[in-house]
C-alpha cells in the first residue's frame, strides 16, 4: 500500500509569489555539511560489520553517493536478504494490488507541497457517496485487487462548513464515522480489505476504527518540529503535522495492537540529522509495540500550484541512501517500502539493491490521487524489473503475515482476511475477494476453560506462572526498562527524571534523605488547619513522613474521618463475578488476563453468571460487582445481556459493573456514544460502575503500566459521563509499582476536581500493587509493591486531600490483609470493602489473603481496631432488615424474576 497520504495542503490559504525563496525550506546553516571522508569510511565499515549504528553514524551514511553508496547498499541488502530468508520466502519482493479511494479531498491542514487537498467549489460534492465508493471497490475486485486504500484529509468538517453540512445531511457524526460506515460497506459488498489513512486520530478513534480495517496508516514524515512551527516551512499552518502529535498517534496504534504503516518523507526541508532522527524514532516505536508492519521511504516530488513548486526533487541516489540506512537501522524483520511510481523505472533496480522488500500499493484501476502526475507502473513492467534484479514479485494483503493473529486482527474482520490469505500469509494464488457479512462476534459467552478458577485459585492455584505470550503481548521489555529509568520509580526504587519525578525530587531530594523537621511540622500544621488546601509541596513532604511524624499524620487523618463519618467501620455483603479473563489489552501489571488458549483461561455462560448472582442473593448479598477481560469474541451488546441476566436471576441485587475500559470497549464495538452506551447499560440493569482501570491517572506512568488500556483523558470522560447520566462510581488508585508520591498527589487532585464537578464518587479505594505474579514485576521493571509506611501514608493522605469532597475512604483486605487493614483503619479509613465471595484478580497476582471473607470475619477486623462495624449498601445507605438477617443465616425473601 502506498500510504503516500501527504494529506492536504494550503488550499484556500495565501498563495506564495513566484521567486527563489517563498516556500523553499531552508535547512539551518551548516546543518547539512558533507561529512568527512574518514567519518564516512568508519560508518561504512561498521555497516559492513553488522554493528549497531547510532543516529550520528546514520546521518553520515545518508550522505553516501557513488561507490560509497554501492558499499552502503550492499550492507543493507544483506540485512534484507537475511530477513526474507528467516521468513521462509528468500528473494520474494511484495506489493499490494489495490484501489485508491479518495473519500474526501477536503482537509483542515495547509501542507505546502500537496495538491490532493482542494476547496469545496472545485468538487462535485465534499465526499464520495457510498455508491461511488462501492463502484471503485467493485472495479478493483474484478481486476484482482485485495486492498481498498482510503485516503482523505484530516477532519475537513473542522474547517469547511460544506463538509459539516454534508455529514449532517447524510446522518454521520463525523468524517471518521462516515469512513467507518463505508469501510464496512466495502467489506460486506466486495470483500476488499480496507486500509485506512484518515490522518491524526485519538486513542478512542483508533479503537473505533480497528474493527473495520485489518491495517491503518499515517506517515510520520519527519520529526523536525521546526518544519511545523516556523513560517515558510513545509508544515507551517497544519495542526495535524506537528511531530509530537503524529508520534502520539503511532504510539496509540501500538498500544491498541493495530497493524500500522508509516514512514518518512524526504526533501521537505529536513536535514540529514533530522532524517536520521526520524528513522530512529520509528525504530523505537517498532521495538516497543511491534505494531509497525512496514516503513515507507518516500521521496518528495515538486508539484505545480503549490508553495513548494520550486523545491528540488529528491534524486535517486539520495533516496537509495535513505532506504539503505532505514533498512540497516530497522533491521531484517521490518518491511521497507518505496513507491515505484515516484521514481523512473530504470531507478527501481537501485532501490532493490538498497534493501527494499516491498513496492507498496499498485493499482491497475485507479490513479495515485496524491501524486496524479506519476502513474503506477504496469505490473508486468514492475515484475520484469524486479526479476532482472534477482527477485520474484508476489502480491500480498494490506496486512502482513506477521500480523494475522490475535491481538492484531479484530474477530469481525478475521474471516475476511482468511478468505484471501494463502498458507504463507500473502495473497493466495487465484484468490478473488467476495463480500461477506461484517458483524458482531456471536461467540464468547459460554462455559469454557477453568470456570472453577474462582474457587480453585485458593486450592489448586495457577496452572502456569505466566501467560504463554509473555514475551510479546506486553511490548518490548528492554525498551520499557529504559523508559522506566527516565520516569517514576522502577525495580531499583530510584526516582527517575520524568516530569513528575523531577517535581518529587525537588522537594524530597534524590534518594529520599531524612526530612527536615521544620518542613514536616509546617506541613502537618497546614493539613490540620486546611486539609484539602495544602500545597503540592506540603503533600509530598507528608507522603514521606516516618516515625513520630507518620503517627501524627495518621492521627490527624483519623480525626478527620471521625468528624466526617463517625467511628463505624462499614462493609458490604457482595459477590464478585468475573465473567471472563480472556484479554489481549496487554496490561503489564495484570496477572489475571489470559489468552483464550491458555491453561488458566475461562469464560462463563449467561446461565452461570445468573446462577452465581442467585447464589449471592441466597446468602444475603446486596451487591454483585461484575467485571471481565476484554474478550475479542464478545459483542459490545454482551454487557447489556449480562446485566439483564443478573437482574433476571436476582432482581433485588445492586449491579455494580463495568470499568471505564469495559465501557469504552462497548462503545467502540457498538459505535454508540459514551453517553448512549452508559444510558443503555443503566436501562439494562447497571446501577453503579467501578472506578477501576484508573491505576495512576497520569499517562507518564500509565503507559508503562499498560500497553493498551484507555488513556487518562478517556477514563475521566467515561467516569464523568457516567455521573452525568445517573451512574455513580467508586474512585481508585493503584500505587507502589513505577510511580512516585508526586503522581499520587496529582491523581488525588484530579479525582477531587471530578468530584467537585459531578459529585458522583461514592468512595475512594486505595489499591496497593500486588507484585508476586505481576508481569511487570517478573520482567524486572516494577518494584515489589509499596512499603508499610507508604500504605499508611497513602490512606491517610487520601483522607486529607479528599476531605470535604469524597467522604468514604476504603482499604482492600485482599491486598493488605487483616493487620494491614487495622493499621490504616487507625489512619483515616472508614470502610473495608466487601465479603466478595470470590476474588480472582488479586489472587492470580499472588495476593496471600484469600478470596472471600464472612460477615463475622469482617466485623472481627473492625473489632480488632477497636471500632464498631456496620453493614452498608453500595451507596452507603442502610441495609434492609431482611438482607441484614439473610447475611447472618436468616430466612431469605425470594425475589420473583422480572417478567417482560
Amino acid at each position: 500500500m502506498t500510504s503516500t497520504a501527504a494529506t492536504p495542503d494550503g488550499v484556500g490559504g495565501p498563495t506564495a509569489e513566484p521567486g527563489p525563496d517563498p516556500g523553499l525550506p531552508q535547512p539551518s546553516p551548516g546543518a547539512d555539511a558533507v561529512p568527512s571522508a574518514p567519518a564516512l569510511r568508519r560508518a561504512l565499515r561498521r555497516a559492513r560489520d553488522g554493528a549497531t549504528l547510532d543516529a550520528v553514524e546514520a546521518a553520515v551514511l545518508l550522505a553516501a553517493r557513488g561507490e560509497d553508496l554501492a558499499d552502503l547498499c550492499a550492507s543493507a541488502a544483506r540485512v534484507r536478504d537475511a530477513g526474507l530468508a528467516s521468513l521462509g520466502r528468500p528473494g520474494v519482493v511484495t506489493y499490494s494490488p489495490k484501489v485508491f479511494i479518495p473519500l474526501t479531498r477536503l482537509c483542515r491542514d495547509r501542507c505546502h507541497y500537496c495538491t490532493f487537498a482542494t476547496v469545496p467549489h472545485r468538487l462535485a460534492a465534499p465526499y464520495l457517496t457510498v455508491d461511488e465508493v462501492l463502484d471503485i471497490a467493485r472495479a478493483g475486485a474484478a481486476a484482482g485487487c485485495a486492498e481498498a486504500l482510503f485516503t482523505l484529509g484530516d477532519r475537513p468538517e473542522d474547517r469547511w462548513p460544506a463538509a459539516r453540512e454534508w455529514l449532517d445531511a447524510h446522518g454521520y457524526d463525523s468524517t471518521l464515522g462516515y469512513l467507518r460506515a463505508v469501510a464496512i460497506a466495502v467489506l460486506e459488498e466486495t470483500g476488499l480489505l480496507p486500509h485506512l489513512n484518515p490522518g491524526v486520530l485519538s486513542w478512542a478513534e483508533l479503537a473505533r476504527l480497528k474493527p473495520v480495517a485489518p491495517s491503518m496508516g499515517m506517515m510520520l514524515e519527519t520529526t523536525a518540529t521546526r518544519l511545523w512551527s516556523q513560517p515558510g516551512e513545509a508544515h507551517f499552518g497544519s495542526p495535524d503535522k506537528e511531530p509530537a502529535v503524529r508520534l502520539r498517534v503511532l504510539t496509540d496504534a501500538g498500544r491498541l495492537s493495530i497493524p500500522f504503516t508509516t514512514g518518512l518523507l524526504l526533501g521537505i526541508g529536513e536535514t540529514r540529522a533530522e532524517r536520521a532522527e526520524t528513522i530512529f524514532e520509528l525504530r523505537g516505536l517498532a521495538r516497543r509495540y511491534g505494531s509497525i508492519q512496514e516503513v515507507i521511504v518516500q521521496n518528495f516530488r515538486a508539484k505545480d500550484d503549490t508553495a513548494m513548486r520550486s523545491a528540488p526533487d529528491v534524486g535517486a541516489e539520495e533516496l537509495a541512501a535513505a532506504v539503505a540506512v532505514t533498512r540497516l537501522v530497522l533491521g531484517p524483520t521490518m518491511r521497507v517500502q518505496a513507491p515505484p511510481n515516484l521514481i523512473d523505472t530504470a531507478e527501481c533496480a537501485l532501490l532493490l539493491s538498497a534493501g527494499i522488500d516491498d513496492w507498496g500499493g499498485v493499482s491497475p484501476v485507479t490513479p495515485d490521487h496524491v501524486n496524479p502526475e506519476r502513474p503506477w507502473p504496469d505490473l508486468d513492467v514492475l515484475r520484469e524489473v524486479t526479476a532482472r534484479a534477482g527477485f520474484t514479485l508476489r502480491p500480498r494483503l494490506t496486512v502482513y503475515p506477521s500480523h494475522l493473529e490475535e491481538p492484531w486482527l479484530d474477530p469481525r474482520i478475521a474471516g475476511h482476511v482468511r478468505a484471501l490469505a494463502g498458507p504463507d500469509g500473502l495473497l493466495a494464488d487465484g484468490a478473488r475477494p467476495a463480500g461477506r457479512p461484517w458483524q458482531e462476534p456471536d461467540g464468547g459467552l459460554g462455559d469454557t476453560g477453568r470456570v472453577d478458577l474462582h474457587t480453585a485459585v485458593d486450592t489448586v492455584g495457577r496452572h502456569s506462572a505466566t501467560r504463554a505470550d509473555f514475551d510479546t503481548v506486553y511490548g518490548d521489555w528492554e525498551s520499557l526498562r529504559a523508559e522506566v529509568s527516565a520516569a517514576g520509580t522502577g525495580v531499583d526504587g530510584v526516582v527517575g527524571t520524568g516530569s513528575r519525578a523531577v517535581a518529587a525530587r525537588a522537594v524530597a531530594g534524590a534518594g529520599a534523605p531524612e526530612r527536615v523537621e521544620p518542613e514536616l511540622r509546617t506541613a502537618l500544621r497546614s493539613a490540620g488547619n486546611d486539609p484539602a488546601g495544602i500545597t503540592d509541596s506540603e503533600a509530598l513532604i507528608l507522603f514521606g513522613a516516618e516515625g513520630a511524624a507518620l503517627e501524627e499524620l495518621c492521627l490527624l487523618a483519623d480525626g478527620l474521618r471521625r468528624d466526617v463519618v463517625g467511628d463505624d467501620v462499614t462493609y458490604i455483603v457482595n459477590r464478585n463475578i468475573n465473567f471472563t479473563n480472556v484479554c489481549y489489552t496487554g496490561c503489564r501489571f495484570c496477572a489475571f488476563a489470559q489468552r483464550r488458549s491458555d491453561a488458566d483461561a475461562f469464560t462463563l455462560s449467561l446461565s452461570e453468571v445468573g446462577s452465581r448472582a442467585a447464589e449471592a442473593w441466597s446468602v444475603g448479598a446486596t451487591e454483585v460487582c461484575m467485571q471481565g477481560g476484554i474478550h475479542p469474541d464478545l459483542p459490545g451488546t454482551a454487557y447489556f445481556e449480562l446485566a439483564r441476566e443478573i437482574k433476571r436471576a436476582a432482581p433485588g441485587l445492586h449491579l455494580h459493573a463495568y470499568s471505564p475500559m469495559e465501557v469504552l470497549n462497548g462503545v467502540t464495538r457498538t459505535g454508540m456514544s459514551i453517553e448512549d452506551w452508559l444510558t443503555a447499560a443503566r436501562e439494562a440493569g447497571v446501577d453503579t460502575i467501578p472506578g477501576t482501570a484508573a491505576e495512576i491517572l497520569d499517562d507518564e506512568v500509565r503507559w508503562v503500566l499498560t500497553k493498551g488500556k484507555l488513556p487518562t483523558a478517556s477514563w475521566v470522560e467515561v467516569v464523568s459521563t457516567a455521573h452525568r447520566v445517573g451512574l455513580r462510581s467508586t474512585a481508585t488508585m493503584m500505587y507502589g509499582h513505577v510511580d512516585t508520591p508526586a503522581h499520587w498527589v496529582a491523581h488525588l487532585r484530579l479525582l477531587r476536581r471530578i468530584q467537585d464537578s459531578t459529585g458522583g464518587f461514592t468512595e475512594f479505594v486505595a489499591l496497593p500493587f500486588v507484585h508476586h505474579s505481576s508481569p511487570i514485576y517478573l520482567a524486572g521493571v516494577a518494584r515489589p509493591g509499596p512499603t508499610v509506611q507508604e500504605n499508611r501514608a497513602v490512606h491517610a493522605m487520601a483522607r486529607i486531600l479528599l476531605h470535604g469532597s469524597i467522604d468514604n475512604i476504603q482499604c482492600s483486605w485482599v491486598k493488605l490483609g487483616v493487620d494491614g487493614c487495622r493499621s490504616v483503619l487507625a489512619g483515616g479509613v472508614n470502610d473495608i470493602g466487601g465479603t466478595l465471595m470470590e476474588e480472582t484478580i488479586s489472587r492470580m497476582a499472588g495476593s496471600q489473603h484469600g478470596s472471600r471473607r464472612s460477615v463475622a470475619e469482617l466485623e472481627e477486623v473492625a473489632a480488632g481496631a477497636g471500632r464498631p462495624a456496620r453493614q452498608r449498601t453500595t451507596t452507603y445507605g442502610r441495609v434492609p432488615d431482611e438482607r441484614f438477617h439473610a447475611a447472618r443465616g436468616g430466612p431469605v425473601r425470594t425475589m420473583l424474576p422480572v417478567v417482560s
